[in-house]
């Protein structure tokens, strides 16, 4: 099977199975390493456990935005 007919097949897929595939390409062309991903979770569950805890505030998306621009713009 060519990559053009693989394509087309998948793009008559459902979304959710895309995104599922498009996942795993993803993960074959940039492998990650468990000592990695390790640190990455235990960060992730560090942060959580701030902001439960009130240690820190979140902000919305568009806020980072805007001051993203009015900083570099």
């Amino acid at each position: 099977m060519k990559t053009k007919q693989i394509i087309e097949e998948i793009a008559n897929l459902p979304v959710k199975q895309r995104a599922k595939i498009a996942d795993q390409i993803l993960q074959t062309l940039n492998r990650s390493h468990p000592e990695i991903e390790k640190a990455w979770v235990e960060e992730a569950k560090r942060r959580l456990k701030e902001f439960d805890e009130g240690n820190v505030k979140a902000i919305s998306g568009g806020q980072v935005h805007r001051e993203l621009r009015e900083k570099y713009e």
